[in-house]
C-alpha cells in the first residue's frame, strides 16, 4: 500500500495507509501545513510580479498593450526603460508610477469627457 507522508514539527509521522483510520489531529496537522503553504505563496506573490525588471514582452502582457503603444511609451518617454544587449528592460515599479499618475477618476471623465 502506498501511504501519504504527514510532516509535524519539521519531522515526518509515520505513513497513512489507505484504509486506515484518520484522526482530528492528522485533519489539524494538514490545514497547518495547507495554510503555510498558501501564505508562503501569497507572501512570494502578493500581486506583484516575481521579478523587478520585465522585458517587453512581459510588460505587454502585463499591461494588454501592442509592440506599436510600448514602442510610443519609451520613444515620448513616458516609460522609462533600460538596454542592455539589445534587449529593453523596465523597472516594474516605474509601470506602476506611470499607471498612478495616468488614473483617471470615473466622475472626471464623465463631467469632462
Amino acid at each position: 500500500m502506498e501511504g501519504i507522508r504527514v510532516k509535524k514539527a519539521g519531522r515526518e509521522n509515520p505513513a497513512i495507509y489507505v484504509g486506515q483510520l484518520v484522526t482530528v489531529e492528522h485533519f489539524e496537522l494538514f490545514k497547518e501545513e495547507l495554510l503555510n503553504r498558501i501564505n508562503n505563496l501569497l507572501e512570494g506573490s502578493s500581486g506583484l510580479p516575481g521579478k523587478k525588471w520585465l522585458k517587453s514582452i512581459d510588460v505587454r502582457k502585463l499591461l494588454g498593450i501592442s509592440p506599436g503603444t510600448l514602442q510610443n511609451l519609451r520613444v515620448n518617454g513616458t516609460l522609462p526603460f533600460s538596454k542592455m544587449g539589445g534587449v529593453l528592460y523596465y523597472d516594474y515599479e516605474d509601470i506602476q508610477r506611470v499607471m498612478s499618475s495616468n488614473r483617471k477618476n470615473n466622475q472626471l471623465l464623465k463631467q469632462g469627457d
